[in-house]
């Protein structure tokens, strides 16, 4: 990839300029982080999305730093929160963050001419007295930082808004700062995080910091994708498991998918998914199966889902991981691999729950339960590895 394509490729914006920034990594190597909250062991494919971006900078040349927020974790980020999260303790933080490492080397590399660079927060945090504090809040005001959407509905609800939650956004503006970098990389829903810290390095050094916001991936209805199709999609996961579970995306993720969690090209991407969605969804599937462990665990996985539906003779061998609907659960081994069609066949008498037809979408089965799915696929629904234990 060049410059214009790794500042556009899964882009929602580049503040304050795309061509500003374009300009100075023409000129020279830049520095550049994204920060992971350990509020889980495992990372998910949200933040699949910032090492996919995080890797297209470093092959580029430019230092990368990935930045555990294990200072920033124990405040807990407020980021759509509507009310106040649970705080979590710093042996907590540490222990989920403890294969981190391990888990990023999937996609970025951590050795070689150019390593990415893995650093902690609370290295600075931790040291930071009651005096700088108040010295560093100073440059913001009650305005600024009361000004989030989610403040302002907790406002309206009548709804607590505790300080240490003001105080998130600066802590993660001090990395900025403490790292010295040109440009930090996060979602579009840590815009305003990430404008923080970029206000803080021009009050405190000067220094223009550039702010890249990926986009999220999202179905019709604005909800992100992993969560909604039953649990986050956790990068610990079995390849084959995770193949099954890219494959219960709705079909309009199919495309972002492409961009965002792959580098393949994507050239004529949505004529062919329109043609072939299902063909489409299978290919992103592997391609993001042989990106996390390679091409041999690519084709096993995409071997075994196509087994599923080849099976002549009722079996319940084949294990169906339980999701929040009977339409979730059933959704991955459905002739179209997804909700909408998985909801068809429901509705349309197609599936059976130990040995009952159930035509309601939103049923929710429970583990043990045997399940027929159109003709050929038969389960029993076990505990996704994705549920917390």
């Amino acid at each position: 990839m060049d410059i214009e394509e790794v500042l556009t490729r899964g882009v929602a914006q580049v503040l304050p300029s795309k061509k500003g920034l374009a300009k100075l990594m023409l000129q020279r190597k830049i520095t550049l982080y994204q920060g992971f909250d350990p509020s889980m062991p495992s990372l998910h494919l949200g933040n699949l999305v910032g090492l996919m971006k995080l890797r297209q900078f470093q092959n580029l040349g430019h230092k990368v730093v990935f930045l555990v927020g294990d200072f920033t974790g124990m405040i807990g980020d407020p980021t759509d929160k509507l009310a106040t999260r649970k705080r979590l303790t710093r042996k907590q933080v540490l222990e989920n963050a403890k294969t981190w490492k391990e888990q990023a080397s999937k996609v970025l590399d951590f050795s070689g001419p150019n390593p990415a660079e893995i650093k902690f927060n609370s290295e600075w945090n931790d040291k930071i007295s009651f005096r700088d504090l108040i010295e560093i809040a100073a440059h913001f005001t009650h305005q600024q930082l009361i000004e989030r959407d989610m403040f302002q509905k907790r406002i309206k609800e009548g709804k607590t808004i505790h300080f240490h939650e003001l105080l998130y956004p600066v802590a993660q503006a001090i990395d900025s700062v403490e790292m010295d970098v040109d440009l930090e990389i996060g979602g579009t829903d840590q815009i305003f995080n990430m404008l923080t810290g970029r206000a803080l390095m021009k009050a405190m050094k000067g220094k223009e910091k550039y702010v890249l916001a990926t986009r999220l991936l999202v179905d019709k209805g604005g909800n992100k994708v992993g969560k909604t199709t039953g649990n986050a999609l956790f990068l610990t996961l079995p390849p084959g498991e995770f193949y099954e579970e890219v494959m219960a995306f709705p079909d309009e993720a199919i495309v972002p998918g492409f961009e965002l969690l792959t580098e393949v090209d994507i050239s004529g991407i949505n004529e062919k998914t329109s043609k072939d969605p299902l063909g489409q969804k299978k290919r992103l599937a592997f391609e993001i199966v042989k990106l996390l462990w390679g091409g041999a665990e690519a084709e096993k996985a995409e071997k075994a889902f196509e087994t599923v539906f080849q099976q002549g003779e009722p079996s319940y061998e084949l294990r169906i991981p339980l999701r929040e609907s009977l339409a979730g659960t059933i959704a991955p081994f459905t002739s179209l691999a997804s909700i909408s069609g998985a909801k068809t066949l429901i509705r349309q008498g197609g599936t059976d729950v130990n040995n009952q037809t159930i035509l309601d979408p939103s049923y929710q089965p429970e583990v043990g339960d045997q399940i027929r799915i159109g003709k050929k696929v038969f389960g029993t629904v076990v505990k996704s590895s994705g549920e917390e234990k």
